[in-house]
């Protein structure tokens, strides 16, 4: 086990946040992991580094799950269940499947970060919840250093949530995730308007799996940053749920906000909406600030400080609460 001392974890995520790691281990299979879980216990999980911000150093041992692999466990005429290991580039992987013409990802393309964490965080775009796809995760349970397994159910999916950001919080390292997706035949989700309007612009009626994908990379490029180039984390903020009756009260001072239905009562506002209405879209402090093409990010342009980001994520949260009534939940894992 070859552990390195205080090693920077700038290039580990992606805000670019440049803390120390007291002590440092990369591992490279199931069995490094576990001989590392043997030994040591107060550890720090880092895998692709895409969705937290870090603000201190950290004094933990940190493990980065750098496990690569694809395999075909089984398949049919019309379905194919993989096998994908944590380390593997989540959009990596998602190109690789449409090479193979592998449908059901398509619309989680260019989402940054790991196969192994795509499960802790339900990764969702464009209608489509990585949920849908999972048939089960597998990982090793860090008290006893013993592989453990999740079917779907046991997941405890929920938006942008499982059991993992929950009850098994720093209790289980994920070392794989199995997908079933789809070889012919493919359920195309269109429905999202960016990806009509996509589609067509480009004069395409009717889309493959292929299409959709470029789509949304399309769009997302068009108004999110590269984490290489601007230090970011996606989306800072989950998208707000709340009641109709708040929705109208709202909607009478604001005609033109918009939502989308999620039962009779209740209505998601999107989050960039309320923090560029309240004026925060494009704002810059110093070396951070909010990106220009899309409020719901924040961004690290050069040495920021997690503090500093910190900071302004629990200033624009007080402004949408005292300008809309409303509570914005942070999506990124604050790692203090």
């Amino acid at each position: 086990m070859n552990i390195q001392q205080n090693i920077s974890l700038k290039k580990y995520n992606t805000f670019g946040i440049d803390v120390n790691a007291k002590r440092f281990v990369s591992v490279d299979s199931f069995y490094q992991l576990q001989s590392v879980l043997e030994q040591e216990k107060n550890i720090f999980l880092l895998s692709g580094g895409s969705n937290m911000l870090l603000t201190n150093d950290i004094n933990k041992l940190v493990v980065h799950v750098n496990i690569h692999g694809i395999s075909i466990d089984k398949e049919t005429d019309d379905e194919v269940f993989l096998t994908v290991n944590a380390g593997e580039n989540w959009h990596d992987f998602v190109l690789w499947c449409l090479e193979q013409d592998y449908g059901g990802l398509e619309n989680l393309s260019l989402i940054p970060g790991n196969v192994g964490t795509c499960p802790i965080q339900n990764i969702g775009a464009y209608g489509v919840e990585v949920k849908d796809t999972i048939t089960k995760v597998e990982g090793i349970e860090i008290d006893s250093a013993k592989r453990i397994e999740f079917s779907n159910e046991a997941c405890l999916f929920g938006y942008r949530n499982s059991i993992f950001k929950n009850e098994l919080k720093d209790k289980v390292v994920l070392t794989s995730v199995s997908f079933c997706l789809t070889k012919r035949n493919h359920t195309l989700n269109t429905s999202y308007g960016a990806i009509e309007t996509e589609l067509k612009a480009k004069g395409i009626t009717s889309p493959t799996i292929r299409d959709v994908s470029n789509a949304v990379i399309k769009i997302r490029q068009s108004k999110l940053p590269d984490p290489k180039e601007i230090g970011n984390s996606g989306s800072f903020f989950k998208n707000p749920v709340i009641s109709t009756e708040h929705f109208q009260e709202l909607q009478e001072k604001y005609p033109s906000i918009p939502s989308y239905k999620v039962s009779e009562t209740e209505i998601k506002v999107p989050a960039g909406w309320l923090i560029e209405t309240a004026g925060y879209k494009g704002k810059r402090f110093g070396d951070f600030g909010i990106h220009e093409k899309q409020a719901l990010v924040l961004v690290n342009y050069n040495n920021a400080d997690g503090k500093d980001i910190l900071k302004l994520a629990r200033k624009i949260q007080e402004s949408i609460r005292t300008s809309f009534g409303i509570s914005l939940e942070i999506e990124v894992n604050i790692i203090s």
